[in-house]
């Protein structure tokens, strides 16, 4: 083994794991040179003003992938893909190399975050009955090391014990909130928002590309539900080799798409293919157009009931079946109309000797409307909440009690 092999070994980062024992192992292909366990070693990382040391120290443990585990190896050189533990700051893009390199590999750039989203403790009447890990300081210790091995999240401490968790999309947060409960957590989370930018006293919002393809019967539907959501059609044509499809290339805001992909599923009857892309920053297009209905709110807390649903059920369409627990502020349903509607779910019937307590055993309710979490995520206005633990996805209004929610609907809006 030559000099000249130990002097110009550097290894590109491509990957970044957390192990409680080693610290920060990262993961990459050894772009040229050797690489043995021992070797000093220091991180680069490329800037605006040229390269920057990152940090200083040696490899402790070196591993290679055999199937599905890592195996450890003495030394590797160039071409190999492989797993190294000694240094915790490099991250995904930085470049590992000798000391003596001063030149690192040329990074490759990550779309910036779209859509942030603020994580907080679970402070409903039924918090605490299926989680675990209830405390802020829990939660965030687990998107800290969330943050630290996926680059594209960023998650910033805010008011009482809240964070505010930025990522590229509502899909990939919606991932990691998936992720938390089934771990145990329980949390609520705020709806998500767009991450605007102002340059020159105009405000620009996140653009995406969006492509589409459908069935020719159901672009009709497609073109209407985006255009309220401010989308604009580029191009559109048949699809070549398959009759009866129609391909659409659109760009849409980052906002607009956000809860559309299980609209697009119904509305295509499963058929439709979307992929979306961020494309970059343009000027705001304005407000979107009416994309939802007003909301049932319940008044009382304590278990649904027959009696109390079925008056309720013309009103609307019911998220909650008898028998489960409500509480004041929950949403139990969605209106038939543009406005919110407080009602009461849980009352029971008055018993006299006339009437009977099993003459509702007879009443058959409409199924009601299951959510599952990326539809709650697309579904929540800014002045609702969703209550995520291990065995319920909840809606409930940021404000619980109703006069409260009344005073602050009165405030002007940000």
């Amino acid at each position: 083994m030559g000099t000249s092999e130990l002097l110009d070994r550097s290894l590109q980062v491509s990957m970044m794991e957390r192990d409680s024992y080693l610290g920060r192992i990262l993961t990459g292909r050894i772009h040229s040179g050797v690489i043995n366990v021992g070797d000093k070693v220091h991180g680069l990382r490329n800037t605006d003003t040229g390269v920057v040391k990152v940090e200083e120290g040696k490899v402790l443990k070196l591993m290679k992938k055999s199937g599905f585990s890592l195996v450890l190896t003495e030394s590797a050189g160039a071409g190999d893909i492989v797993s190294m533990a000694g240094l915790n700051s490099p991250s995904i893009g930085h470049t590992v190399a000798n000391p003596t390199v001063a030149a690192a590999l040329p990074t490759f750039e990550l779309d910036p975050p779209t859509i942030s989203m603020t994580f907080g403790v679970n402070d409903s009447p039924l918090a605490g009955r299926d989680g675990t890990h209830l405390t802020g300081g829990k939660i965030g210790d687990r998107l800290m090391a969330e943050a630290e091995t996926n680059l594209a999240i960023n998650v910033i401490p805010s008011i009482s014990e809240s964070f505010e968790v930025q990522g590229r999309g509502e899909l990939q947060l919606g991932i990691l909130i998936e992720n938390m409960r089934r771990e145990g957590f329980e949390l609520s989370v705020s709806p998500p928002r767009v991450m605007y930018k102002t340059e020159g006293n105009q405000k620009l919002e996140p653009i995406e590309e969006v492509t589409i393809e459908v069935n020719e019967e159901h672009v009709g539907l497609v073109m209407e539900a985006l255009s309220h959501r401010r989308g604009e059609v580029v191009d559109m044509g048949p699809v070549p080799g398959d009759i009866g499809r129609t391909r659409l290339s659109l760009t849409c805001p980052s906002r607009g798409l956000v809860g559309y992909r299980s609209v697009f599923s119904s509305d295509t009857r499963g058929t439709g293919f979307m992929h979306r892309a961020f494309l970059r920053y343009e000027k705001y297009r304005g407000p979107l157009g009416n994309v939802r209905k007003g909301v049932l709110v319940s008044m009382g807390f304590g278990t649904t009931t027959v009696h109390a649903l079925m008056s309720l059920e013309p009103r609307g369409t019911l998220f909650v079946t008898h028998g489960m627990e409500a509480y004041d502020g929950m949403i139990v349903g969605e209106h038939s109309r543009d406005t919110d509607l407080d009602i009461n779910p849980v009352r029971a019937k008055e018993l006299t000797n006339i009437r009977s307590a099993s003459k509702d055993d007879t009443v058959r309710l409409s199924p009601p409307r299951q959510m599952t979490l990326e539809e709650a995520i697309g579904y929540v206005a800014s002045d609702e909440l969703i209550e995520v633990t291990p065995k319920a996805i909840r809606l409930r209004k940021r404000y619980l009690d109703v006069n409260k929610r009344k005073t602050m609907s009165k405030r002007p809006k940000e």
